[in-house]
């Protein structure tokens, strides 16, 4: 018996029951494994991280007004009474369907049934300049990093003399003007408002520029453009500067080269948020022919994946093409948990020799937050709110759709005490023990002649 097939026994014991193999613990994946807890089957899943982020508030963590630990909870706590399931953490690299066998970065692991659950990832469109120097807001690692350099460039305006050095500091450039964008601009404005002032008495807030581009005409494009219009009055009222028909060509970490209307501009800037698009996260492995635009794979209306009849597609990552939805489902997390459900009943069904059932998508609605009191909301009546009412059912659902019911109390309590006091008490800088270690200093300390 050669190492590689030792690995596949020795991963995870085989019962001799139907394997379903999960790569990704997402908003699929994680309510796959909820839907086969009663099966006579091992529910095996593969993540590289060992929790569950909930990816809509990100953007609070990064911008001081949640803990990461509120917003993410571990695989193993959420399913230790689950009897079929099985974690492990590591990075599926490459699927052999020819053998049924996933390679990951932990060994190899056979499956019956492999489900792709993977998700998206951000999309720079080939340009490697923003990629390197930009910041996205996928992960919660991403979200410590924006919320580090947010606290750093204050720090670091501090210490310069230089007006335009000082002013690339407090600058934030955000390319995207979807849910994310509008999201992180209205909670900069917010910081800019009532936190910073208090933390940086020594500086002008003054000079602190928020710019949101977006390269469409309106913000919200996947909303209604009353919703996007009054999103952009929010962020305008609130002091962003919404830069629309508007194309980011290049940044080198400082300077923001972009066209609006055919005319160049420059921004100077030490921080630009990437949230101008995602595409799919396929594994190596699988048919290019089974893969469709923005690199995700082509479902049929039981996720199953075109060319394959055991692998099948969860998510972002899933494409359901056809006449109603020509390029799939939105890539939010209705779809996903809602395709997550259904596979795992047609799993049931396919057990039992039952008929599947097709999917089909019921739109929640959609919505956004702007800021305290500020929100938009579309029903899937065409009922449109927008102001405080709106911010309340934004609060209300996002409350219900976090992992964990401390999670929800803690997020709960926090915002009940910002929404009175202002203020964002996360304003930590994490993973650096010495000052030296992120200061950028123009000049000495000491100017002053010690004599």
């Amino acid at each position: 018996m050669d190492e590689s097939h030792q690995n596949t026994q020795t991963l995870i014991k085989d019962e001799g029951k139907p394997r379903i193999v999960i790569v990704g613990g997402g908003f699929g994946g994680l309510e796959l494994v909820k839907g086969l807890r009663k099966l006579d089957v091992q529910v095996i899943l593969f993540d590289r991280y060992n929790h569950h982020t909930f990816q809509p508030l990100l953007y609070q963590v990064a911008t001081s007004g949640l803990e990461t630990g509120s917003i993410v909870y571990p695989f193993r706590k959420s399913f230790n009474r689950q009897k079929n399931f099985y974690f492990r953490l590591g990075e599926v690299n490459h699927i052999d369907a020819d053998n049924n066998l996933v390679e990951t970065s932990i060994g190899r692991i056979r499956y019956d049934h492999l489900v792709i659950a993977t998700g998206a990832t951000t999309n720079y469109y080939g340009m490697k300049d923003i990629e390197k120097h930009s910041v996205p807001l996928k992960e919660i690692s991403d979200s410590i990093l924006l919320r580090n350099k947010i606290i750093k460039n204050f720090e670091n305006a501090l210490l310069t003399s230089n007006d335009e050095m000082r002013n690339s500091y407090m600058d934030y450039v955000i390319v995207g003007g979807g849910p994310t964008g509008v999201e992180v601009a209205g909670a900069l404005a917010e910081l800019k408002k009532h936190v910073f002032p208090k933390d940086y008495r020594e500086l002008n807030l003054m000079e602190m520029d928020i710019h949101l581009v977006e390269a469409g005409p309106r913000l919200l494009g996947a909303m209604s453009e009353k919703s996007g219009v009054k999103a952009q009055q929010f962020l305008e009222k609130m002091g962003v500067k919404v830069h629309l028909n508007a194309m980011v060509k290049s940044y080198d970490g400082y300077r923001v080269n972009f066209t609006q209307d055919d005319q160049p501009h420059e921004l100077i800037s030490k921080t630009l948020l990437w949230a101008a698009g995602v595409k799919g996260a396929p594994i190596d492995g699988i048919k290019p022919e089974s893969m469709v635009r923005g690199d995700r794979l082509k479902v049929n209306k039981f996720n199953q994946v075109e060319g394959y009849e055991n692998i099948y597609a969860v998510g972002d990552i899933a494409a359901m093409v056809d006449e109603d939805t020509p390029r799939g489902h939105p890539m939010m997390a209705p779809p996903a948990m809602q395709q997550g459900r259904l596979l795992a009943k047609n799993f049931k069904n396919k057990f039992q020799n039952k008929p599947l059932k097709p999917f089909k998508y019921f739109d929640k609605g959609s919505m956004a937050t702007i800021g305290r009191n500020k929100a938009v909301v579309e029903m899937p009546s065409g009922q449109k709110t927008q102001g405080f009412i709106a911010w309340m059912i934004w609060m209300f659902v996002h409350l219900m759709y976090l992992v964990g019911f401390r999670n929800r109390i803690v997020v709960f309590i926090n915002w009940f005490m910002s929404y009175f006091s202002y203020d964002k008490s996360n304003r930590l800088i994490i993973g650096r023990t010495g000052v030296e270690d992120f200061i950028e200093k123009d000049e000495p300390l000491e100017t002053t002649n010690s004599e």
